[in-house]
C-alpha cells in the first residue's frame, strides 16, 4: 500500500480473542492502526508491547462519549472497529443481563455516536452475531440488535458482520465448554463439507479469529455500498 494510499484504523475490543488479529492484519496490510485499550486495564503494557511490535500504536481513551469524540476527532480514521462484547461469566457480579446492555449495546451506541460526531466519513466494522434479528428473545440477542440498530440509525457508512462459533486452540481466555463445542462442530462439519454439504458448512461451521479477522479486514478495505451486513460465509475467505 502507498504512502498516498494508506488508510488509518481505530480499533475498539483489541485485546479480544478477534480484536488482535484485526490489528495485527491491518498493520501487515500497511493500514495505520490504532489499537484502543482500556486505562484501567491491569496488562495495558502487556497489550502497548504486542500491538507496537505489530506495528500498531496504543490508544487509552476513557469510554465517555466526548473524550471519544475527541480522539476520533483529532485521529479522522477511514476504518472504525467495535468488536467489543462481554460474557455471563464476567458479568456475573452486576445485575442479571445488565452487562450485555451496558457493554454489547452501551459501548457501541457510545462508539458509534462518536464516531459520528468525530469523523463522520468513517467507515464503522460492528461485529455482532449469527442469529441477530429484531425478534431476538434472549437478553445477549436482544443487546446485539439494539445496537445493530444504532449502528445503522447513526449517517455513517458500516458494514456489520454476523458470525456463528468463534474458537480456536490459540484463544487466551478459558471457556472450555466453547472449546469442546467448536470441535465437535467443526468435526461435524468437516464430514458434511466432505460429503458435498458445502452449504451447511459455510453457514454453521465454527471459525477462528486469523480467518474471521481477516475477512473483517478484506471486506472493510474492498467495500464500496454504504451499508453491508455479512453473514457467516461471506465471512469465510481465507487466512492472512
Amino acid at each position: 500500500m502507498s504512502k498516498e494510499s494508506t488508510k488509518r484504523a481505530f480499533v475498539a475490543g483489541a485485546t479480544g480473542y478477534t480484536g488482535q488479529q484485526v490489528v495485527r492484519i491491518l498493520a501487515a496490510q500497511g493500514v495505520e492502526v490504532v489499537a484502543h485499550v482500556r486505562p484501567d486495564s491491569s496488562s495495558l503494557e502487556r497489550w502497548r508491547e504486542r500491538f507496537e511490535g505489530w506495528g500498531a500504536r496504543v490508544d487509552t481513551t476513557a469510554w465517555e462519549q466526548g473524550a471519544m469524540t475527541a480522539t476520533l476527532s483529532e485521529l479522522r480514521p477511514e476504518l472504525v472497529y467495535c468488536l467489543i462484547g462481554t460474557t455471563r461469566a464476567r458479568d456475573k457480579n452486576t445485575e442479571e443481563d445488565a452487562g450485555y446492555e451496558a457493554i454489547d449495546f452501551g459501548l457501541t451506541e457510545l462508539l458509534a455516536g462518536a464516531c459520528a460526531a468525530g469523523s463522520p466519513k468513517a467507515r464503522f466494522v460492528y461485529l455482532s452475531a449469527m442469529g441477530v434479528s429484531a425478534s431476538s428473545s434472549s437478553a445477549y440477542y436482544k443487546a446485539r440488535w439494539k445496537a445493530e440498530e444504532s449502528v445503522r440509525e447513526s449517517g455513517l457508512s458500516y458494514i456489520i458482520a454476523r458470525p456463528g462459533l468463534i474458537t480456536g486452540p490459540d484463544r487466551e481466555e478459558s471457556r472450555p465448554m466453547e472449546r469442546v463445542a467448536g470441535v465437535v462442530s467443526g468435526a461435524i462439519f468437516k464430514g458434511l463439507s466432505a460429503v458435498g454439504a458445502d452449504t451447511l458448512h459455510d453457514r454453521y461451521a465454527p471459525t477462528d479469529a486469523v480467518e474471521l479477522a481477516t475477512a473483517l479486514v478484506q471486506r472493510a478495505l474492498e467495500a464500496t455500498d454504504d451499508a453491508i451486513v455479512l453473514e457467516t460465509p461471506r465471512l469465510r475467505c481465507g487466512r492472512l
